[in-house]
């Protein structure tokens, strides 16, 4: 995600001396489905065969649900964000696939299980050892990354990125780039998303992260171009897809708040907050620009959202400030 530009003036505390606090909190009652197929290699339906529904992006959440006569499933319910959804059949194995559950439409998964001499999920022995190598290799990367060692993290996704055929992989390149990002690399960073895309030309996550790179440069007219992009290819791809919506969202109400244009960047974190009601940056970037306009009354539960979701955060100082003030 961007950075805010925090050379810029804000008004918060010289708007803090003429306000009510709102005490009413909002409330989200948004949520998404996953359905699907699970049939065997020959096409044909399995009935009671397992889905495992599996939250992704943070609380461990799980759900289990079987297959109808014409092996269909669905699960309701869900709330937006990343999963994993398995599906297995006695003798036949299993496959499972990561989806981004949005609001709105179900997020459509089909699986086809077996396939004759072949091994589990229908892939050959050595097809299959190919692809778990590939998996423990960029598991690796992903390990190196979240401790810090970005060095360690670059090195293991450009060994992953070797084991697939050309042109190698999109998925590596762009976690190349995050992890150059980090080190403030800025250049080797925007290579390495540039050939994501090349790679994947509508590679969402990978135009948000040149949205990054752009902002930490202070070049906001490329990083308007990117986000903007991020944004279209996200709403054409639909509610079901898998695209970053939620992160060209704030990518673009960061941009608009850089460049002073408070109003058209907490309509984008309001939209933030609608597609992904645990946001908690978000929260704070909107309370950030309601405040900016005047509007604390709405600006206080932006900032108790935002400790209830991440008391420990990044902004939490600020917001515990800025709600003490509006309280007085």
């Amino acid at each position: 995600m961007l950075r805010l530009d925090t050379g810029r003036i804000l008004l918060v505390f010289c708007l803090l001396a003429c306000a009510a606090l709102l005490t009413a909190t909002p409330t989200y009652a948004q949520t998404g489905a996953v359905q699907g197929i699970v049939n065997d290699a020959a096409g044909k339906p399995l009935e009671k065969a397992q889905v495992v529904i599996e939250y992704t992006d943070g609380i461990n959440r799980k759900y289990e649900v079987k297959t109808n006569k014409k092996g269909e499933f669905i699960q309701i319910g869900l709330q937006p964000g990343g999963y994993k959804v398995t599906a297995t059949f006695e003798g036949l194995g299993s496959q499972s696939f990561p989806v981004r559950v949005r609001l709105g439409d179900p997020m459509k998964v089909n699986f086809a299980l077996g396939g004759g001499d072949k091994g589990k999920g229908g892939m050959t022995k050595e097809d299959a050892a190919k692809a778990a190598a590939l998996k423990a290799k960029f598991e690796e990367g992903v390990a190196a990354s979240k401790a810090g060692n970005y060095d360690d993290a670059i090195a293991k996704f450009t060994e992953a990125s070797a084991m697939v055929p050309p042109p190698g992989c999109f998925d590596c390149q762009y976690n190349i780039g995050f992890n150059y990002m980090q080190k403030k690399d800025y250049d080797q960073a925007e290579a390495a998303y540039l050939k994501a895309i090349e790679m994947r030309n509508t590679y969402v996550d990978a135009y948000n992260g040149l949205a990054t790179v752009y902002n930490a440069q202070k070049k906001f007219d490329k990083a308007q171009e990117a986000s903007q992009k991020a944004s279209e290819l996200a709403s054409a791809a639909g509610p079901g897809s898998s695209a970053g919506g939620v992160d060209a969202e704030y990518n673009q109400g960061v941009i608009d708040w850089n460049a002073g244009k408070i109003a058209e960047a907490a309509e984008h974190f309001q939209k933030v907050i609608f597609m992904k009601p645990d946001h908690a940056e978000a929260h704070y970037q909107l309370g950030m620009a309601l405040v900016n306009q005047g509007k604390l009354a709405e600006a206080a539960p932006m900032f108790e959202k935002y400790l209830q979701l991440a008391p420990e955060g990044q902004f939490a100082a600020t917001a515990k400030g800025i709600l003490g003030s509006i309280k007085k």
